[in-house]
């Protein structure tokens, strides 16, 4: 059977990612760290490894680059998960009816993204290391008052109650994962390419770097710069672009790419996710109006 590598607790987003992208027979393996994800998909402990790289409210997850930067792992897919919060509890049955909550645990994150929801009802939020893990420790050691912030499938893992679903201050909270592997994975109809590159420190060198996608009508979705960390003042890019490598056009576009850059690196080609929800009504409401 399929392992997947994760960040967290059982229970945590990214294994809620991870059953979304690969079903839930899949087996998970939780790592603490975003280097233990990489270190278990490189000794063959996990198959895949599932990393967040982008959360639609708070940006790019830096260390998550940085670490498919120094890696030989490639992007083997994408997964888009909408994060719905829940408020969770022991069951009233274990600690009696009528408990009333008083304070939230979840990592700051979660907490801060409930934060309307929390000062409307006037709970204390009390930071944890992690939301699965603020579920987990409730569970082993229950306390009355006491509801954590986690995901649906912590609650099952858990034997948790949801108390209220969705709570959330911003509807549209969304986190973009990366599946990382070893090798390449087979040509998708509807692909992605992730790559990063540097430019001489010349005038120019960057505009010209970029036309050599502009001049083929290579459409990029994202670009944006990180420090090089082993060169003071220096800038690396990120890209996504529509399409494959091995596609014609974008295939020219990188061998132009490389004599241009300094250097450049190919994260992969990959089978790009569905479009979210809103973005496909977006789309109808557009033809409508036509």
């Amino acid at each position: 059977m399929t392992m997947i590598a994760f960040q967290g607790e059982h229970g945590a987003y990214s294994e809620e990612a991870c059953r979304l992208h690969f079903g839930n027979e899949v087996e998970t393996l939780p790592c603490r760290a975003f280097e233990e994800i990489f270190a278990a998909v490189d000794a063959g402990q996990a198959d895949y490894g599932a990393v967040p790289v982008e959360n639609s409210t708070a940006g790019s997850i830096n260390k998550s680059y940085d670490l498919l930067l120094d890696h030989d792992l490639k992007v083997h897919g994408e997964i888009l998960l909408r994060v719905r919060h829940n408020l969770l509890a022991i069951p009233s049955s274990e600690v009696g009816n009528g408990a009333t909550i008083t304070q939230v645990r979840s990592h700051p994150q979660a907490l801060a993204q409930c934060e309307s929801y929390l000062n409307r009802r006037k709970l204390a939020a009390v930071p944890w290391y992690d939301t699965a893990g603020s579920a987990k420790d409730l569970a082993a050691a229950p306390v009355a008052g006491v509801a954590v912030i986690a995901s649906k499938l912590a609650a099952e893992v858990y034997g948790l109650e949801i108390i209220d679903e969705g709570i959330e201050d911003m509807p549209n909270n969304y986190t973009r994962f990366f599946v990382v592997g070893k090798g390449d994975p087979p040509h998708a109809e509807r692909s992605k390419t992730s790559l990063v590159f540097a430019v001489p420190n010349t005038p120019g060198s960057l505009y010209h770097a970029l036309g050599e996608f502009a001049t083929r009508q290579v459409n990029l979705t994202k670009l944006e710069s990180r420090p090089r960390r082993n060169r003071p003042w220096q800038y690396v890019f990120y890209v996504d672009l529509d399409g494959h490598w091995q596609d014609a056009h974008i295939s020219a576009a990188v061998v132009g790419l490389l004599n241009r850059a300094a250097f450049v690196k190919l994260l992969g080609s990959y089978a790009a996710a569905q479009p979210l929800e809103e973005d496909r009504a977006g789309s109808q409401s557009a033809l409508l109006q036509i």
